[in-house]
């Protein structure tokens, strides 16, 4: 449960120490101070956790570390909480599953919560989610680096806050535990090597700038992509008198959202407790094909690999129908084979016919940005910034470093995470208290 403090109380920063500015040893920040003159940056000990990233998985973290006693410096490059969610998704958005599915560790959705809440109605809980466990991330703070500085036994992370060029000015949080929670969509992925994108002149952007349908009212757009944001867009495109093409590279499989009345992704979490995974992608894909047809006939050809398997082994998400295909029945939304190039007007595709498109909409994904910062190697992948081992190893690694929210499953992993994570902290922190070298040998125990 919650804390004690009432929500109408402000919510404090955990105490911090100002341990010196000036010269001094500069534990593997990376790079020159920004913004003051090359000065060293100010250095401040935080006694707990440092967390960066104030996402649901962020937020999850600082608050299980509350709830038990234990304080945390959440750090955000942003202006608010939950920026991801706030400003790079577009307005009509729903949640894709029922908010039990949802929720975070130990506060549940307001009352009246439809059962696939809003965009909206998802910031709202999570703004009332950092108020109710007194969480006040740092915010407009971008962190530069991370290192472990073994010397001290201490995480050295520094950022700059403040206006962005010549204004920021740095500073070092020293922390015997990191927690990197920046999640698995930190940055829009742009796709690379596609000839002629440069050339193309009309409206380009990626889904995370896309806000509603109305804006392209009477164009003809092109969208590139055909998971769940790519199928989205198109509807939300479709609903608001655009003209959508959809462009599918690859074989996918489509879901219906629920199937008899119970959420398709509830269902295949009950059954999974009682059959094996290929059982549960059989029964899957039967009520798929019963309710929504072959849908080979239409352009979307499924993998022989079944849904939860490849959710698995890839991470790759099913897409999940709210309306789209009933739209790609009905040639309301076309679908398009890969690009092969763009033209000053439009696109060419590898069947060799060409459209002139007045805007391109990349639903091409995100990517982790954990290896523009975290300096270290063992534990995260520089290939991709997700943590080497796969889920439910993903959590902890050494040293006090810890990764929430990169498990590819959605907001259950945060929240499993997350309770994980706290729990672990919270026995060192509890350690120290009778013994503080014990929590040192503790906090440098591996995954």
């Amino acid at each position: 449960m919650p804390t004690s403090r009432g929500e109408g109380q402000e919510p404090d920063h955990p105490t911090t120490t100002i341990l010196r500015r000036g010269g001094g040893n500069g534990g593997g920040t990376g790079g020159d101070a920004a913004g003051d003159g090359g000065a060293a940056p100010r250095q401040v000990w935080v006694p707990g956790p440092v967390i960066v990233g104030a996402g649901p998985s962020g937020l999850a973290t600082a608050a299980c570390l509350k709830a038990r006693g234990v304080p945390s410096l959440v750090l955000e490059k942003d202006a608010c909480v939950a920026a991801s969610w706030r400003h790079r998704t577009y307005e009509r958005l729903r949640l894709h599953l029922p908010r039990c599915f949802c929720e975070l560790p130990l506060l549940p959705f307001p009352p009246g919560t439809p059962p696939y809440p809003t965009r909206d109605q998802f910031v709202a809980y999570l703004d009332g989610y950092a108020r109710a466990f007194g969480i006040a991330p740092r915010l407009g703070a971008r962190v530069r680096s991370a290192a472990y500085d073994a010397a001290i036994g201490f995480w050295r992370v520094t950022a700059d806050e403040g206006a962005e060029g010549g204004g920021a000015t740095a500073t070092e949080f020293v922390s015997r535990w990191l927690v990197v929670a920046t999640g698995e969509n930190a940055e829009p992925a742009w796709p690379e090597g596609v000839e002629g994108m440069d050339g193309y002149r009309g409206v380009a952007m990626h889904t995370s700038s896309y806000k509603k349908g109305d804006e392209f009212r009477g164009k003809n757009v092109l969208v590139v992509g055909c998971g769940n944001s790519g199928m989205e867009v198109s509807l939300d495109l479709c609903n608001n008198g655009a003209k959508a093409s959809m462009v599918v590279r690859d074989k996918l499989h489509v879901l219906p959202r629920e199937i008899l009345g119970i959420s398709t992704f509830g269902l295949s979490v009950f059954l999974l407790r009682w059959l094996p995974i290929k059982r549960v992608d059989s029964v899957l894909l039967f009520f798929s094909r019963l309710i929504l047809g072959d849908t080979e006939k239409y352009g979307l050809p499924r993998p022989k690999i079944g849904p939860l398997q490849i959710k698995s082994s890839t991470g790759k998400t099913p897409v999940l129908d709210i309306g789209a295909l009933r739209k790609i029945k009905n040639g309301e939304i076309k679908v398009v084979p890969a690009i092969n190039r763009f033209t000053e007007n439009g696109a060419e595709f590898i069947d060799g016919h060409r459209e002139d498109f007045d805007a391109v909409i990349l639903a091409t994904g995100y990517k982790s940005n954990v290896p523009s910062w975290l300096k270290e190697e063992e534990f995260f992948s520089h290939a991709d910034g997700f943590p080497r081992k796969p889920f439910p190893h993903s959590w902890r690694g050494k040293n006090g470093l810890y990764a929430a929210g990169f498990t590819r499953k959605g907001l259950m992993g945060t929240s499993y995470d997350a309770l994980r994570i706290a729990g672990d902290i919270v026995d060192q922190w509890t350690e120290a208290f009778a013994s503080p070298a014990a929590a040192h040998r503790s906090s440098d125990h591996g995954a």
